[in-house]
């Protein structure tokens, strides 16, 4: 037996992305009691902050993770690997 190892598939691009159901914030480690700070994302103030406690709305959050995932959807099929 080789050592090589199976790749996973990609994501399904066929998938549309529904805001809202990404991410679970519902715990309140994602929430600043103290003070709203500017949104990393669109620079709107929010007192939610993401797991590396940075600012960030959940939507926000959500498109910027949506967006990457399809970046590198698109970056896998032009090099071929479909």
């Amino acid at each position: 037996m080789t050592g090589r190892r199976r790749r996973r598939a990609p994501p399904n691009p066929q998938r549309e992305y529904v805001p809202g159901t990404l991410l679970d914030w519902s715990d309140s480690s994602h929430w600043d009691y103290e003070a709203a700070r500017p949104c990393r994302y669109c620079g709107f103030p929010t007192q939610l902050r993401d797991s590396h406690r940075s600012p960030a709305h959940k939507v926000c959050a959500e498109e910027a993770l949506a967006l990457q995932a399809a970046e590198t959807t698109a970056r896998y099929h032009q090099e071929g690997h479909l």
